[in-house]
This record gives structure tokens, C-alpha cells and sequence, in this order.
């Protein structure tokens, strides 16, 4: 007897073009409201920089890097606009996966590693990642997306070597998620 092959729904995703202009829109609608583009890199430090001030609040007041931050956010880094902005991004993720029933707890890997490894190598990135952000004076949105948003030759200065750097090292790591 033969039995009808059961195909699994595929999941709907919004088209990236769309995506692009609703991000478009978000960046300039950012702009507008509050004058300041948008940017992830600046609420982690907002965070780093809380949680050495009540941890280790004589080390915070010593160094530099943390008391210029805190000064230039009136004492309270964690009201910084970009904490809220990550916030919103989390929630709205949150919501979305909820909404959709996209929303499980899994790790997503190529057959060819494991879970732990897939993890291990998510966490090396980002530390990278944030390391990068540092020394280039923000992430992807920051300096790339809004600083092209304004026409600034370092957005897309910053645009250009984000992806060049990615399709370069692209072939070495593709097997980690292929």
C-alpha cells in the first residue's frame, strides 16, 4: 500500500526586499524621533559599564573608560537610549517568535558538527564581534547602516570591509554551518 509522502510546511518568512525597506523605514523613523540612528554595540557596554560601577565601584572610578562613559550618560548608564532600543529589539523577537510559532529552544547546526560546537563558535563570533564594535566604534547598524543613512564615508567604508570580510572568510568557516 502506498502511502502519500508527508512533506513538512515550509515556514514563512517576510521577502528580504521588503525587510530592507521596513528597515529603512525603521532607521529613518529613528532619525526623526530622536535624532540618533540606530545601534546594538552601545547598550553591551551601557550594561559592562552598570555592572563594574556595582561590582567593582572603586576600579570604575579609577579608570577612564568607565567614568567618561558614565559622566556622558549622567550617572545612569543603563537609561541610555540604546539599552531601550535592545530592549524593544528582544521583546519584538520575543513576540514575533510567539506570534508565528517560530519560537523553540533549539541549536541550529549543519549535520556535520554538534550542538556544542555550533555554541562554542556562536560565542567566539560574538565576543570577536564586540571586540570589533570597540575598535571600529560601533556594530553593523551603527556605523554601517546608519552611517550610509547619512551619507557618511565611513558607514559605507565600514559596509564595505563587513562584507568583504565575510565573503573572504566565508569559504573557511562554511562548513561549520553547510
Amino acid at each position: 500500500m502506498n502511502t502519500p509522502t508527508q512533506t513538512k510546511p515550509k515556514t514563512k518568512y517576510l521577502n528580504p526586499y521588503v525587510g530592507g525597506v521596513l528597515l529603512g523605514l525603521v532607521l529613518i523613523a529613528a532619525n526623526f524621533v530622536s535624532g540618533r540612528g540606530l545601534g546594538a554595540s552601545g547598550a553591551v557596554k551601557s550594561a559592562v559599564v552598570a555592572t563594574v560601577e556595582t561590582v567593582a565601584p572603586q576600579h570604575a572610578a579609577e579608570k577612564n573608560y568607565y567614568s567618561d562613559y558614565t559622566e556622558s550618560h549622567d550617572d545612569k548608564p543603563l537609561k541610555a537610549w540604546l539599552v531601550f532600543q535592545m530592549l524593544g529589539v528582544i521583546v519584538g523577537a520575543f513576540l514575533s517568535g510567539v506570534l508565528f510559532k517560530r519560537l523553540k529552544l533549539k541549536v541550529e547546526h549543519s549535520p556535520k558538527i554538534t550542538s556544542k560546537k555550533r555554541i562554542i563558535l556562536a560565542v567566539i563570533g560574538g565576543i570577536l564581534f564586540g571586540f570589533g564594535s570597540q575598535l571600529g566604534r560601533g556594530c553593523t547598524s551603527g556605523s554601517a547602516l546608519s552611517g550610509m543613512a547619512v551619507l557618511s564615508l565611513g558607514g559605507f567604508i565600514s559596509m564595505a570591509f563587513i562584507f568583504g570580510t565575510a565573503f573572504a572568510l566565508a569559504y573557511f568557516f562554511r562548513k561549520n554551518w553547510i
